[in-house]
């Protein structure tokens, strides 16, 4: 199977309990979870079976050991994280509105995600990479625009395939280089991953058909468009495949897109027709939600086959 390589921030997210509660004044929380996109998605893909592994930097702390085990649990390559001493390993606490968005405090290019870097490590499991997947949230600095960029080149130098998810949090799109980066990134990607909205920002266009029509004559191959529990849609020059997404019991949000996204991008590497990939890619996306915490909604493919077959969520 080819290999997936992503690069990126790992955090712990802290969350509020109460729908409504406020950071400023005292409340309930509760975690740590593992976190990070980059990281929740390479465990996704980990734990569907596909080769995966993941270039950043954590803490020696409870933190970082927390979000190393935890990949490694679902079998991702962790030999690229590394793990830096008096650094500690980043963090988000999350608030959840009555209108259903969340209000995130990040405490990213400041903590050992700040030092993110190609160093042996990361080059030796670059070399082994057929695909690296970007996530926009991973360009929340000047290295680590470098370092995403770097990686994008090493891997199509050898004929490799990118994927990119915008996933953009309005906290972090100030930051410095940002738009830059993230249209460059564009340039070089071979999927397309926007959710919603994220579809026009890289397009003049003002509805859906012509943003994907944009975005194709530009030369990306395929775009697949994330619509919550709408589903998703498929595009590229040959058509469309949209397909629904499955009914279940939304708990916590947070990594679906990301969970959606790994899952799409393991099976289009595996070669599966778009609807295939789409079906595992929505279930993943699912499941994703019933869970608590960004991560413990990931199931092995065994689990997420059986979600499908029978429409109840996986135990």
């Amino acid at each position: 199977m080819k290999k997936l390589v992503s690069a990126g921030e790992i955090l712990v997210e802290i969350m509020a309990e109460r729908i409504g509660q406020s950071f400023l004044e005292p409340g309930p929380l509760i975690g740590p979870y593992p976190s990070g996109a980059p990281a929740i998605f390479i465990g996704q893909a980990a734990a569907l079976g596909q080769p995966a592994g993941l270039i950043g930097a954590v803490g020696d702390d409870d933190f970082g050991r927390l979000n190393i085990e935890r990949l490694r649990a679902l079998g991702a390559d962790v030999s690229a994280i590394a793990v830096h001493r008096g650094h500690a390993t980043g963090t988000a606490f999350v608030t959840y509105r009555a209108d259903a968005s969340r209000h995130f405090v990040f405490n990213i290019a400041n903590s050992a995600s700040g030092l993110i870097e190609i160093d042996p490590a990361a080059t030796k499991l670059l070399a082994g990479a057929d695909h690296i997947h970007v996530m926009g949230s991973s360009l929340f600095s000047d290295r680590a625009i470098a370092v995403t960029l770097s990686a994008i080149e090493i891997v199509k130098a050898k004929g490799g395939t990118v994927s990119f998810d915008p996933n953009i949090r309005r906290e972090i799109m100030q930051a410095s280089g940002m738009r830059t980066a993230l249209d460059h990134v564009l340039t070089r990607t071979d999927i397309f991953l926007p959710s919603g909205e994220e579809l026009f920002l890289f397009s003049s266009a003002k509805d859906e058909k012509g943003a994907v029509d944009e975005l194709l004559n530009r030369g990306v191959s395929c775009i697949v468009l994330k619509k919550g529990a709408a589903g998703a849609v498929y595009h590229d020059r040959h058509g469309a495949v949209a397909l629904p997404g499955f009914a279940v019991d939304e708990v916590d949000p947070t990594g679906a897109g990301d969970c959606f996204g790994a899952a799409f991008v393991s099976f289009w590497l595996r070669g599966a027709a778009p609807a295939d990939a789409l079906r595992i890619a929505n279930a993943c996306g699912a499941l994703a939600v019933t869970r608590k915490g960004p991560m413990e909604g990931i199931f092995p493919i065994e689990a997420v086959e059986a979600f499908i077959a029978t429409g109840n969520s996986a135990q």
